[in-house]
């Protein structure tokens, strides 16, 4: 926690002051920087939301405003330079997608989705309930609610699977700065390496068939 703020997590997510404290107070842009969170690093991926409030000229993200704004308009946003993600266009329609989904079922508010789940598994299935959540990221924002906001219903740990683990280095759920940082750079890295290898030991069994 924050010794400024006991009831505000102390988060390193995008390894900028600004953009971790936006983070850490606002629980729309924690559920937009996951989202964001793919094919991209994972810095430039939480450094999103803080640039999406910046340009809309706010200090902090709101689901009903980017639930109303004109589409074409606001994948323009995102493709300013620099870019919040790889593919703006297509990242601008999932944000709208799940703020819609938010005004819709929670009244606008982010923290809802949370707040309340009695166990792990509830919040989990409300987890994945969301536009462009699908169990893995699920599973992980899950881990980062319990490791870092403090949000821990019972069983939260179970639900979240291998990400919930206590000092593994897997996701952003265990990123709390630069060390950490490398140490889940390198676990990915690890990952797709053995993926890599296990497609290349496949390959020549599927060719023969």
């Amino acid at each position: 926690m924050s010794p400024a703020n006991p009831q505000v997590p102390d988060i390193h997510l995008a390894q900028q002051p600004e953009a971790d404290a936006l983070l850490a107070r606002s629980p729309l842009a924690a559920l937009v920087g996951m989202l964001l969170d793919q094919q991209v690093p994972m810095e430039w991926a939480f450094s999103g939301p803080y640039t999406i409030a910046s340009r809309l000229g706010a200090d902090d993200l709101d689901a009903h405003e980017i639930a109303a704004r004109d589409p074409e308009e606001f994948a323009a946003l995102l493709s300013e330079k620099p870019a919040v993600h790889r593919y703006p266009g297509s990242m601008a329609q999932r944000v709208q997608q799940l703020c819609r989904f938010l005004v819709e079922e929670y009244g606008g508010d982010a923290a809802a989705v949370w707040e309340g789940a009695a166990t792990g598994k509830e919040l989990l299935a409300r987890l994945q309930a969301l536009p462009g959540f699908g169990k893995q990221k699920a599973q992980i924002f899950l881990a980062l609610l319990g490791k870092q906001y403090g949000v821990r219903p019972a069983g939260w740990r179970e639900a979240a699977g291998p990400y919930g683990e206590q000092g593994a280095y897997r996701s952003a759920a265990d990123i709390t700065g630069p060390e950490s940082l490398a140490k889940v750079r390198a676990h990915k890295q690890e990952m797709k390496a053995a993926a890599k290898a296990s497609k290349a030991a496949k390959g020549p069994k599927a060719s023969g068939n």
